[in-house]
């Protein structure tokens, strides 16, 4: 069984960095492309970013371009998201996902597995 487990989260103040980690089980992480998605109360969950199973490829919704990074760590399992810059409307529930399958896709219906949620808040 798949499980995704997302740790970084917290309050920070407006220009502030913050990391995001996600663990994931299982041996074969590598194989699969992984994305984080927010959801703001009362909003849709929204596409954050996305990366190739190799690292090789990267993916960014537009307002996050320059300020948010997506790595990954197939050695750990792990895949990350550095925020910088970090804005109000940046306040949500930050998920991380696994997509079965190599190909990288920006839509939430794409991916199969998904972790618990990390509460991310920035304050003006």
């Amino acid at each position: 069984q798949v499980q995704l487990v997302e740790s970084g989260g917290g309050l920070v103040q407006a220009g502030g960095s913050l990391r995001l980690s996600c663990a994931a089980s299982g041996r074969t992480f590598s194989r699969y492309a992984m994305g984080w998605f927010r959801q703001a109360p009362g909003k849709e969950r929204e596409f954050v970013a996305a990366i190739s199973w190799s690292g090789g490829s990267t993916y960014y919704a537009e307002s996050m371009k320059g300020r948010f990074t997506i790595s990954r760590d197939n050695a750990k399992n792990t895949v990350y998201l550095q925020m910088n810059s970090l804005k109000p409307e940046d306040t949500a529930v930050y998920y991380c996902a696994r997509r079965d399958g190599i190909v990288v896709v920006t839509t939430a219906s794409g991916y199969d597995y998904w972790g618990q949620g990390t509460q991310v808040t920035v304050s003006s």
